[in-house]
């Protein structure tokens, strides 16, 4: 099933599209990061992030991959400039939205709201009665928590984690 609006087409991704989906997770992720190195310090940041880029990219190449079933991507003009990747438990009746991101230079556009509205389509479809997503209470994670109460998550419990250099 693809969703399509003059200027972006949602479609189930194939195993092809994986290490675009990789390139865009690493352009999205990179002010997230940045302001983990700044509320960490250099040195937990660097224990504890230092390979970020790889180790998100191959994250999602490898969901992509591997579970192109649990995944969807948008294009605009036949490029990748989105994606979305989840997971489905039918034990919980439980749909979860796992790593998506926009490409920043498509950023702005909905585009990662109507990704979430797609996947949620796709729980319902899937007999899922409840959704689920994870992000940072960071002001750089602003944008995404903006963006799920956009599609519709209304409900939500804070987390914090807390760190020590020892």
């Amino acid at each position: 099933m693809a969703e399509q609006t003059p200027e972006f087409t949602i479609r189930p991704a194939r195993p092809e599209d994986a290490q675009r989906c990789g390139d865009i997770a690493v352009l999205a992720w990179r002010p997230v990061y940045a302001s983990f190195r700044e509320m960490l310090g250099d040195a937990l940041f660097c224990h504890r992030c230092a390979a970020w880029e790889d180790d998100k990219r191959t994250q999602v190449e490898w969901h992509v991959r591997e579970h192109p079933e649990l995944a969807i991507v948008t294009e605009a003009e036949g490029e990748i400039v989105g994606f979305l990747t989840y997971r489905l438990f039918p034990d919980k009746k439980e749909g979860e939205i796992g790593n998506n991101a926009v490409d920043p230079a498509y950023q702005g556009h909905g585009i990662g709201r109507r990704q979430c509205e797609y996947a949620l389509r796709l729980f319902a479809e899937a007999g899922m009665v409840c959704a689920t997503v994870f992000t940072g209470l960071d002001e750089a994670h602003a944008p995404a928590r903006a963006m799920y109460e956009k599609a519709g998550f209304d409900k939500s419990t804070p987390h914090i984690r807390y760190y020590k250099r020892l």
